[in-house]
């Protein structure tokens, strides 16, 4: 099955913008959000994608350059310029929905546009990726990876401060996340991955006895070598020069920006954020919400075409 759905995300954003100029409306989704919303968005741009509001969940209309929107309610005055109150629990039902349709089978699973972390979620350190890890019960074994056709980078620890990294990361959670990673891109890809694994210390602090490299790191990938094509330490200072990572598909790190600051450098937003671990295959565009651009017609649809080009690539088994 290859139906899939998009949720149209943070309302004060460019995601309307992005959606509109995307493949989307000549693919068969379903997008998840608010019907008026969309359609009075999209008017203000003068965009020609038409929408569709879909009654019955296999109601599609076929026709070229149309939105099927299934609509959850949400009350706004001003197309761009929906309170927050209003914004972050009509974002959560969304994905309600979303997760819903993909348990049930019958999406394969879904596309997030972007949201706002901090609206949605308070003062909590987590993003959607834990987010959907605690929906799913994933016991905090969910894997975020980056994905580009060159290169994807994954870090073990995610939405946390930098001085929680280091007692954070625990030879079981490097093993089993890994495991994860290895065996979703084997089934997403049809590939079995070449993986690097990076130190926590700069030059790996020299591989000194009381090192997380030494005490953590090197016996996690000891164990994992065993069956997994693996290599590392690798130092995080050298292992994005070109002639170095053209040697891996998945560079993973033991901190979030240890890896997505350099990938994001090399790619910028041709990139695809997926969640490893789900029943259900979940991806989203690599980039923000744009605040300082919606409603002005500038924005780029790439990260988003790339997620639903991978989406519709990924074989879910």
């Amino acid at each position: 099955m290859n139906k899939f759905a998009i949720i149209l995300g943070e309302p004060n954003s460019i995601n309307s913008e992005i959606l509109a100029k995307s493949i989307a409306s000549k693919k068969k989704c379903i997008i998840i959000g608010n019907f008026n919303l969309l359609d009075k968005q999209l008017k203000q741009i003068k965009s020609k994608v038409k929408l569709y509001n879909i009654k019955n969940i296999n109601d599609l209309n076929n026709s070229k350059n149309t939105l099927n929107i299934l609509d959850v309610p949400l009350k706004f005055d001003h197309p761009f310029n929906v309170p927050i109150k209003h914004s972050s629990k009509y974002i959560l039902k969304c994905f309600d929905i979303a997760h819903d349709l993909a348990l049930k089978g019958v999406i394969k699973g879904f596309i997030n546009c972007s949201i706002n972390k901090k609206n949605i979620f308070k003062n909590k350190n987590i993003g959607i990726t834990e987010f959907l890890g605690r929906k799913n019960r994933t016991k905090n074994l969910e894997v975020m990876m980056i994905y580009n056709k060159q290169l994807s980078v994954s870090p073990i620890t995610t939405h946390i401060k930098i001085k929680d990294v280091s007692r954070s990361i625990k030879k079981n959670i490097i093993i089993d996340k890994i495991n994860i990673l290895d065996n979703y891109y084997t089934k997403y890809f049809n590939k079995k991955p070449r993986i690097g694994v990076l130190g926590l210390n700069p030059h790996n602090y020299e591989f000194r006895k009381n090192s997380e490299e030494a005490k953590i790191i090197i016996p996690s990938i000891k164990i994992l070598k065993k069956k997994i094509k693996l290599s590392g330490p690798l130092s995080s200072d050298t292992v994005f020069l070109k002639e170095n990572f053209k040697d891996f598909d998945v560079i993973v790190g033991m901190y979030h920006d240890q890896v997505l600051s350099p990938f994001k450098t090399l790619f910028k937003f041709d990139a695809v954020n997926i969640t490893l671990g789900l029943p259900y295959v979940r991806l989203s565009p690599d980039h923000g919400t744009g605040y300082d651009k919606k409603g002005l017609n500038i924005s780029d649809p790439k990260s988003l075409n790339e997620c639903i080009k991978t989406i519709l690539k990924i074989k879910k088994k």
